[in-house]
Formats: C-alpha cells, structure tokens, sequence
C-alpha cells in the first residue's frame, strides 16, 4: 500500500481535507470568487467543469498519481471546518523514492494575502517531509506567472530550471515551466520561515 493515502491536516488558517464530489457546489462557489478560471495563466475550472475537474482528481489518486485536498477556511467560532475557498495537491507522486509535487493550487480572490497559501503549503510541506520522509518537495508553475513565481521562491524554494515549450496551456500555446524544489535538509529553515510569517497575522 501507498503511503500516500488521503488525511485531513489542520492549520492555524485553513483545514486541508480530502477532495470529495460533496464539495462540488463549494468549490463552483469559491471559484465564482474572483471569477479565476478566466485568468489566462491558471487552470482553474470554470463553474461548469468543476464537476468533470473533481472526477479527474479523483481518477488520478485512485491511479496512485495524485492526493487532492479540499481547501477550508478555519471557522474561528468552532475551530472546524468553514467554507471552501480552493484546491490543492499531492501530484506527480513518486511513491518508491518517495517524492511528490505540490501543484494544481488555487484560491478565491478574496481569500488572497490572508495568509491562507502559507498556512496550506506549511501543512503539505510538513506532512511530505516529517511523515512521508521525502527527501524532496517540487513546485511548478508558469514562466509568466510572475505572482506564483514570487510566491514559491518567498517560500524557500530553490529554482532548479526551466522546461522549455514543455506543455500546451489552455489556449493551445506551448508553455515554459519554471521548476523549484525544497530539499529534506532545507526544511528546518523553510518550516521556521513559514511559521514566522503565520506568527505575525
């Protein structure tokens, strides 16, 4: 058995919990928030192929691919589960080394430099490499999305290179990709970067 198996990861702002076809409606919702699957540089999914983006997700971890998380704010009158404001991943897993890609990301508008993505990639990170035991965590994003190019390097990330004309975008139009990675022994130092960033909200 894999030992990437679906699990709920509590922050200090958000709850991460496995992808389910029960969050459709929350999602569609969450993505209405800023309207993001207009933005040319994202995949997200527009309200009408949430649906289908879920199955795939779905399909995907079943095959041992990927791990898909629901993204939840915390409600701070329970300290639950609140709303859904995204998605995020396990992808690209490599289960015998073990290794793995944290990718297909996003969240509502709204929810933007609330300190939300920091406390998501601080749980996924800390789960990848103090109970999975991954030597290496890997990010990708688009050459000219220059707002999550910043965002992964602000989060310790080294850049390894660029994979050039590497994949179609929606438009049909060839894309670079910009690869970053955080290493098992750069962890301690990323861990106490993200936590003194959540540490001043």
């Amino acid at each position: 058995m894999s030992i990437f198996q679906p699990v709920t990861l509590t922050g200090k702002n958000v709850i991460l919990e496995p992808l389910h076809a029960d969050h459709h409606d929350g999602l569609v919702e969450a993505a209405m928030d800023g309207e993001l699957w207009k933005l040319w540089y994202t995949s997200v999914p527009a309200p009408e192929g949430m649906a289908a983006e879920i199955a795939k997700r779905l399909d995907m971890q079943a095959a041992g691919t990927m791990l898909p998380f629901t993204t939840r704010l915390m409600d701070p009158a329970t300290g639950g589960p609140g709303r859904i404001i995204g998605m995020t991943t396990y992808c690209n897993i490599d289960a015998a080394t073990p290794r793995v890609e944290i990718g297909y990301t996003w969240n509502a508008a709204s929810a933007h430099g609330t300190g939300t993505n920091p406390d998501s990639k601080l749980l996924l990170l800390r789960h990848a490499f103090e109970v999975l035991h991954c030597p290496a965590v890997e990010f990708r994003t688009h050459w000219l999305n220059h707002q999550s190019r910043e965002a992964i390097a602000r989060l310790g990330a080294k850049q390894d290179g660029v994979l050039r004309s590497h994949q179609r975008s929606r438009n049909g139009e060839l894309r670079d990709t910009v690869v970053f990675s955080i290493l098992q022994h750069e962890w301690p130092a990323v861990r106490n970067g993200l936590e003194h960033r959540l540490s001043k909200r």
